[in-house]
C-alpha cells in the first residue's frame, strides 16, 4: 500500500540521437525499467522523446511518423510488466494535422493522448510549420497503429492512477500560458501536473523555469513535475539542457544537474493527502471554481500498483516552524517586525503608558521583552516605559533570575522584583492547603499571584500586559487558566517554542556583547515554569519537556495536525522518519499520546485567549484560525 499519502514520482531525461528512434526507444524503456526500481510511481520524459524534439521537417515524413509509432507499441509492450505510469512523448498525425502529443503508458497499454496546445513560432522555434496547436483537434477519442483502440485524446484528461494520485499534462510552453492547462486541471482535480518539455538551454533560462515550476505548483496547490529535453537533441542553432525539477506547491523538491550526457533521473517522495488536505483549507483555490465555466473532465483510468514509500526522496523537515537556508535571517527579521509592529499598533489604540510584562529568565519572557524593545523604537518611546518584573517563587532559580535581571538592566527598562512567597503561602492559608502538597493548586497559586500583579500595576501606571505564552504551550494548553494564560496582548501566541530559540539567536547575532551572552544562556537553560522546588544544587528539576516529551516533537505534530490534517498513525510515521536519530520511537509514541490528549482537553483555554498577531500560517485563535467546541470528543484521535 502507499504510505500515508506519499507517492514517487520521477522525471527522466535520457540519452537520445535526433531520428533515432530506435536507440531513443530503447533508452525509454530502460529509464523507466529504472524509475520502476527507485519505486518510482509515475515518471515523465522530455517532449517529443520517442523520436526527439529537434526533427524540424522531418516530422511530416511518413517513414519518423511510422516509426515513432511502432516506437510507441514497443515501448508498452516492454513496460507492461512494469508498476508505474509513463508519459512519453511523439508525433501523432490526425485529419492530415500534426499534433505533439504526450502519450500514458500503463500496463502495457496507452491510456490516452495530451496534444500541446500552445505552438510557439519565434525565432528560436518554428513548430507552427509542423504541429497543429490542440484547439484543432477535432476528435475525442482514436485508434491507432492496428494496436490501441478507443484512446481518449484531449486536453481535458484527468489521469487517476491510485487512490490519491491523480494527474493531468502540460506540454512545453503550455505552461506559460497567460491561462495554462494546469490551471483548469488543478481545479478538475488533477494533484500532479507533468510538462514534458524541449527548451533551448538559452542564459537564465534554467532559473526562470525552475522559478515558474514553483510558481506553477504554488498556484495550483499540486505537485508540479518538470522534464525538459536533453543534450543530445540537435546543436545546429542551439543546445537543449535537459533540466529537470519537481516542485509541491510552491517548494522546490528536486533538481538535476543540467548537461548531463548520461541518464538524468531525479525523484521526490510527495504527499498527495496533504496537498488535498491544503486544497480543501484554501478558500482561494476553492472560489477559482466560480471565475469561469469548468467543464467536467474526461477521467481516464490508469491505476499503477500502490507500494510503501520509504520516504527516502521526501522534503520532511523536523522543524517545520524553523526557517533556514540563505533567508533564515530575513525570515527571522521579518517575524520579530511582525510582532512588533502589532505591539505598537495595540499600544497607541489603548493609549497605553507603560507596558507591564513579567521576565522570568525563559524563552517566551524573553522574546516578548526583546518585542517590547522594538516597539517602544518604533514608537520613538524610551525603553523606561517598559516595566519589567522579576518575581521569585519556589522554583526560581539563581540562573533564570540573574538572566532576567540582566537582560531588563541592559535593555534600560524599569527594573522591579516583588518576590511572591509570602503572598502565596497567606493564600494558602486562606485556601487551608498544605504547602508541602506539590499539587498544581501549589503551582497555579504562584502563577495567578504574578498574573495579578501584572494586571494591577497595569491598572496603577495606565499601562497594558504583554503576554508571553507562546504557539506551543497555547496548543497543549500548557498554561494556568487566568494565571499565565492571560494578559492584554500576547505578542508570542503564533511563536511555537522551537522558533522562539531561533529568534533569540538570531537577536544575539544582531545586538552582540553581554546581552548577546545572556540571550544565548537563556536559550540553553531547560524549559520549565519553575513552580516547584529546585534541586538540592540549586538547579532548575521542573522540566517541562521530562514531562510533556520535546517541545520539537510537540510542534512537528501540531504543525501536520493543524495545517494538513494529518491523522494520527500518519504522525507517528512522519515523525519517525523526521527525527530518525534524534528521538527513539517509544518517544515519539508518548509525546504523540500526551500531544492528542492535552490538545483535545485543552481547548477551553483557546476559546477566550487574549489578541495577538499571526505570523505564519499556522495559529490558534479562535476568532479566526481554529474553530473548535471546548466539549468536543477527542475518542477518535486516541492513539
Amino acid at each position: 500500500m502507499s504510505t500515508y499519502g506519499y507517492y514517487r514520482l520521477a522525471a527522466a531525461v535520457p540519452q537520445v540521437r535526433v531520428a533515432d528512434v530506435d536507440f531513443n526507444t530503447e533508452k525509454l524503456v530502460a529509464a523507466a525499467q529504472e524509475a520502476a526500481g527507485g519505486g518510482a510511481s509515475v515518471v515523465v520524459f522530455p517532449e517529443l522523446s520517442l523520436t526527439s524534439a529537434s526533427c524540424a521537417d522531418l516530422f511530416s515524413q511518413p517513414r519518423l511518423l511510422k516509426a515513432a509509432e511502432s516506437a510507441l507499441c514497443r515501448f508498452a509492450e516492454e513496460t507492461s510488466e512494469l508498476p508505474l505510469v509513463s508519459v512519453v512523448g511523439l508525433p501523432v498525425m490526425l485529419d492530415d494535422m500534426l499534433f505533439n502529443v504526450a502519450a500514458v503508458v500503463q500496463g502495457g497499454f496507452v491510456r490516452g493522448f495530451v496534444p500541446k496546445s500552445i505552438i510557439p513560432d519565434k525565432r528560436e522555434s518554428y513548430e507552427r510549420r509542423q504541429f497543429s496547436p490542440a484547439g484543432m483537434l477535432t476528435r475525442t477519442e482514436v485508434s491507432l497503429f492496428g494496436n490501441f483502440f478507443n484512446v481518449p485524446i484531449g486536453t481535458d484528461l484527468v489521469f487517476d492512477a491510485g487512490n490519491d494520485l491523480t494527474f493531468g499534462i502540460e506540454i512545453g510552453d503550455d505552461a506559460a500560458a497567460l491561462l495554462p492547462p494546469s490551471t483548469r486541471l488543478a481545479l478538475q482535480g488533477a494533484r500532479v501536473i507533468l510538462n514534458p518539455a524541449a527548451p533551448l538551454a538559452l542564459a537564465g533560462r534554467a532559473d526562470y523555469t525552475r522559478n515558474m515550476v514553483q510558481a506553477r505548483s504554488g498556484c495550483c496547490v499540486a505537485a508540479y513535475v518538470h522534464a525538459g529535453a536533453g543534450v543530445g537533441e540537435s546543436t545546429q542553432d542551439g543546445v537543449c539542457g535537459g533540466s529537470a525539477c519537481i516542485a509541491v506547491n510552491g517548494c522546490l523538491a528536486a533538481q538535476n544537474t543540467p548537461f548531463c550526457r548520461e541518464l538524468s533521473m531525479i525523484y521526490a517522495d510527495v504527499d498527495l493527502q496533504r496537498l488535498s488536505a491544503a486544497r480543501m483549507s484554501e478558500s482561494t483555490f476553492r472560489e477559482n471554481l466560480l471565475l469561469g465555466e469548468w467543464p467536467a473532465p474526461r477521467r481516464v483510468i490508469c491505476r499503477v500498483e500502490e507500494k510503501p514509500c520509504d520516504l527516502k526522496h521526501a522534503y520532511l523537515p523536523a522543524r517545520p516552524f524553523v526557517p533556514c537556508g540563505a533567508d533564515a535571517a530575513a525570515r527571522c527579521e521579518e517575524i520579530l517586525n511582525i510582532q512588533a509592529a502589532a505591539l505598537a499598533k495595540r499600544i497607541e489604540c489603548a493609549y497605553a503608558k507603560t507596558l507591564v510584562i513579567g521576565v522570568s529568565g525563559g524563552l517566551d519572557s524573553t522574546l516578548a521583552l526583546l518585542v517590547c524593545d522594538r516597539a517602544c523604537r518604533l514608537l520613538g518611546r524610551s525603553n523606561d516605559c517598559i516595566l519589567a518584573l522579576t518575581m521569585p517563587g519556589f522554583g526560581t532559580t539563581g540562573r533564570t533570575y540573574n538572566n532576567a535581571v540582566k537582560m531588563i538592566q541592559l535593555l534600560g527598562c524599569t527594573f522591579k522584583e516583588v518576590n511572591i512567597k509570602e503572598a502565596c503561602l497567606l493564600h494558602f492559608k486562606d485556601l487551608d492547603f498544605d504547602p508541602a502538597l506539590r499539587t498544581n493548586t501549589y503551582e497555579n497559586v504562584q502563577a495567578r499571584e504574578r498574573t495579578k500583579l501584572l494586571m494591577n500595576l497595569a491598572n496603577k501606571t495606565g499601562g497594558m500586559v504583554v503576554g508571553t505564552g507562546d504557539l506551543s504551550e497555547i496548543a497543549l494548553g500548557w498554561a494556568t487558566y487566568n494565571g499565565d494564560h492571560m494578559s492584554m496582548y500576547g505578542v508570542n501566541c503564533s511563536i511555537p517554542k522551537s522558533l522562539i530559540r531561533c529568534l533569540i539567536e538570531y537577536a544575539a547575532t544582531q545586538v552582540g556583547g553581554e546581552l548577546a551572552e545572556v540571550l544565548r544562556d537563556v536559550n540553553a537553560t531547560p524549559v520549565s515554569p519553575e513552580l516547584l522546588p529546585p534541586s538540592d544544587d540549586g538547579r532548575i528539576d521542573q522540566k517541562t519537556e521530562e514531562i510533556l516529551g520535546p517541545y520539537e516533537l510537540h510542534d512537528f505534530f501540531l504543525y501536520h495536525f493543524i495545517k494538513y490534517g494529518a491523522e494520527p498513525e500518519k504522525l507517528r510515521h512522519l515523525a519517525i522518519h523526521a527525527f530518525a536519530g534524534e528521538y527513539d520511537e517509544a518517544l515519539i509514541d508518548s509525546t504523540l499520546r500526551t500531544f492528542l490528549r492535552r490538545f483535545f482537553t485543552q481547548q477551553f483555554k483557546r476559546t477566550c485567549v487574549p489578541d495577538g498577531p499571526k505570523v505564519g500560517t499556522i495559529a490558534l485563535s479562535p476568532r479566526g484560525d481554529w474553530r473548535m467546541p471546548t466539549d468536543v470528543c477527542g475518542k477518535l484521535w486516541n492513539f
